[in-house]
């Protein structure tokens, strides 16, 4: 979706999009503030102008992705301007998605390669193959992308070493170590993972080895480049040593660390950008973060001093899950309006029942359902009852199930809206970070890293102490 730059802002423009982003969510506070799951309990339908569901109601799945979300089926483009509604929209919800387009984050990638997936689906055809394994397509594309941009960012600063906060099973790290060459630290809390992850380091130097002895002509790698493991939980409220602690001495104490992290999971990415603004040997940092429900409020939003003076900065639980969504995901399962988008209205009804059954227990995690758009409206609700622990056998009221399912369409487009809103919370929680960070003299972008579509929380946080300049460019193009 179109979207406004953060590399072309200059400092108190992003103050003033700030600005403007608090304002706009509390304009529309009463869509981001709805849980789906509420929409016949709550009435949320109804809780749209007359206008709005004039013009929602009724359109399929596909119109909503291209008339709502701005996302075309396959071969249309799209013009601003040109697009063929059905009826004429009132001028407040058009306002609502050039709004919505205008000040969030551009998640378009500036790279316009080839898709590596066109050859094989599950295999990335710019990654090689010894890193591939017991990788899934989603991560081969974040190591490959991420890894390359660390890897220009390490030369560009002159790091001695690269620490991979929260590396789970270690695929960045060892791409980046044993693929380009890097010295890595991992710093991973869960130590099943970490045995994981070293276990995984041995496999592909044994991979590497005996490809080296088929084919002469390729370098040899040598173990001492294998990632260092280090088992430890890193405390966003405190310095980590271990983090900090370089693995070899340089000459002249001069120890020069660049910190990544790879969807780390919320407070964890607060941390990152803590050890990069105390700590003077850390000079970069390369975040892309993700969960965003998870900060700590406050503590780890907001950070800069400018968001939290303004007035309605403050972000709910509810603000930050949604802005967990997949917005191009969604807009695809629109398009090909499957029978699974009907999950939302099934829910819905079920918290209907659940509400009539037992009415202080609200919004329960009902999980484990296996195929819930093969089961009929009743059934589902049957086996929901279950799973949150009331009678399955409670009657139930048929008809009303079945007019709730007729208003699936509305739940869906209700849904696409708040959907529309979400990615300008994701600006806001970024853009509080870019600004904390040059509160304080350090140089930060945000750049759009992965392919939205197979990596949702695509933006990646680059810092440094001092500017890159011109260089920096070279940071935004693909690897050929």
């Amino acid at each position: 979706m179109p979207g406004v730059s953060a590399r072309g802002l200059s400092h108190e423009a992003r103050r003033q999009l700030a600005v403007k982003l608090t304002r706009v969510l509390a304009l529309y506070r009463s869509i981001l503030d709805a849980y789906i799951i509420e929409f016949f309990t709550d009435n949320l339908w109804d809780t749209l102008p007359c206008s709005w569901q004039e013009a929602l109601d009724g359109l399929s799945p596909p119109q909503l992705a291209t008339l709502l979300l701005g996302m075309p089926g396959e071969g249309e483009v799209i013009r601003l301007g040109f697009l063929r509604y059905r009826s004429v929209w009132p001028l407040t919800l058009l306002a609502l998605k050039s709004t919505a387009w205008a000040l969030a984050f551009t998640r378009t990638p500036g790279f316009q390669s080839p898709s590596e997936f066109q050859e094989n689906s599950s295999q990335s055809s710019r990654l090689p193959a010894p890193f591939r394994k017991h990788v899934r397509p989603k991560k081969q594309h974040e190591i490959r992308r991420l890894g390359e941009l660390v890897k220009k960012l390490s030369d560009l600063t002159g790091c001695t070493q690269v620490v991979d906060v929260g590396s789970g099973q270690g695929h960045l790290s060892r791409f980046m170590a044993l693929g380009l060459g890097m010295m890595v630290k991992s710093i991973e809390g869960d130590q099943q993972l970490v045995e994981r992850a070293q276990h995984l380091d041995w496999e592909l130097v044994q991979t590497l080895e005996k490809e080296a002895k088929r084919n002469p002509q390729v370098v040899q790698t040598s173990p001492h480049l294998c990632p260092h493991h280090v088992v430890r939980w890193v405390d966003p409220t405190s310095l980590c040593e271990d983090l900090l602690q370089p693995l070899e001495c340089p000459p002249l104490d001069r120890t020069r660390l660049l910190l990544t992290g790879l969807h780390a999971c919320g407070d964890l990415s607060v941390a990152l950008l803590r050890h990069f603004s105390c700590c003077p040997e850390v000079v970069a940092l390369a975040s892309v973060g993700c969960c965003y429900m998870k900060l700590s409020t406050p503590g780890g939003y907001p950070l800069s001093q400018w968001v939290a003076g303004l007035p309605g900065y403050k972000l709910p639980y509810r603000l930050r899950e949604g802005a967990c969504h997949a917005l191009e995901e969604y807009a695809e399962r629109l398009q090909r309006a499957g029978p699974a988008l009907r999950t939302h209205c099934y829910r819905a009804a079920l918290e209907t029942v659940i509400r009539q059954a037992q009415p202080e227990l609200r919004r329960p995690g009902v999980q484990g359902i296996p195929r819930v758009h093969e089961l009929k409206i009743e059934e589902y609700v049957q086996r929901g009852l279950q799973r949150v622990g009331l009678d399955p056998q409670t009657p139930l009221n048929l008809a009303t199930l079945q007019a709730h399912l007729a208003q699936e369409n509305r739940v869906v487009a209700f849904f696409s809206l708040a959907l529309l809103l979400a990615p300008l919370v994701e600006t806001l929680i970024l853009l509080d970070r870019l600004l904390y960070l040059q509160e304080q003299g350090f140089h930060a972008e945000l750049l759009p890293i992965f392919n939205p579509k197979l990596s949702p929380r695509n933006l990646v946080l680059i810092a440094t102490k001092n500017p890159l300049g011109q260089a920096f460019s070279a940071l935004e193009t693909e690897e050929s």
